[in-house]
């Protein structure tokens, strides 16, 4: 019955620490940090997309200041009258109306880069957003798997201090059997009740029972079917 005992325990620590890996807050932060990691790489390279369009429309910016300057002064030398000389006036007027034209086709070029700018900035605020939820929604679960850890920990120590008593007097041989058992299916000893072995749930047969029957109480039996350790009660049916 004390190997009873000892399988118990042991199985309810092997279920506190699969419960602790096994946690579903512990996929879904698996899942959120993968997403988020594509989701910070496209960040990233939007934030590149508004610096680099930023630093196109001053640019911009400044080409069209350029060129307007120019403009007014020569519209402010004309109107001055400090230009007489014929030609050189129809010179004057003729680099006016190229300057306009250049005005326009700049400030054609500025409103476009400004409308992709726009788009780059929204993308840039979605991402950015995106990111804050999936860290928020990191940080809970991250807080929901800490506590859960703390109380399945709580158990787990109660439990692994139970073990030392419950494996007191044990023989030694014996329990090196036990663990190399449990070692390999989690369970080194199962209840024989009722004809069956609680470890595969097989039912003896009545050849195998009168068997066991025979065998001194102090002697160990191991299943046929699955070998593990066979601890009868006055539940076995024997």
């Amino acid at each position: 019955m004390k190997l009873l005992d000892l399988q118990a325990v042991d199985a309810r620590i092997d279920q506190l620490r699969h419960q602790r890996r096994a946690l579903p807050e512990i996929a879904r932060i698996a899942e959120l940090e993968t997403g988020r990691g594509d989701v910070d790489d496209r960040l990233r390279d939007a934030r590149i997309a508004v610096e680099d369009l930023t630093a196109e429309q001053r640019k911009a910016d400044a080409d069209v200041e350029q060129v307007k300057a120019r403009r007014t002064r020569d519209r402010e030398r004309m109107d001055a009258g400090l230009i007489t000389n014929p030609k050189d006036l129809e010179r004057m007027q003729h680099e006016l109306v190229s300057l306009d034209r250049r005005v326009t086709t700049l400030e054609d070029t500025e409103l476009e880069i400004m409308e992709r700018l726009e788009e780059a900035q929204a993308t840039h605020d979605r991402l950015a957003a995106q990111l804050a939820e999936t860290d928020a929604q990191v940080a809970e679960l991250v807080a929901a798997r800490d506590t859960r850890w703390a109380e399945i920990d709580e158990q787990l120590a109660a439990a692994e201090a139970e073990r030392g008593p419950a494996a007191e007097g044990i023989p030694e041989d014996l329990m090196a059997l036990y663990e190399r058992l449990r070692a390999k299916s989690g369970i080194g000893a199962a209840e024989l009740r009722a004809r069956q072995c609680g470890g595969c749930h097989i039912t003896l047969d009545n050849a195998e029972l009168a068997q066991i029957k025979r065998t001194s109480a102090d002697e160990v039996v191991r299943c046929e079917e699955c070998q593990r350790i066979l601890v009868r009660t006055s539940e076995s049916g024997l």
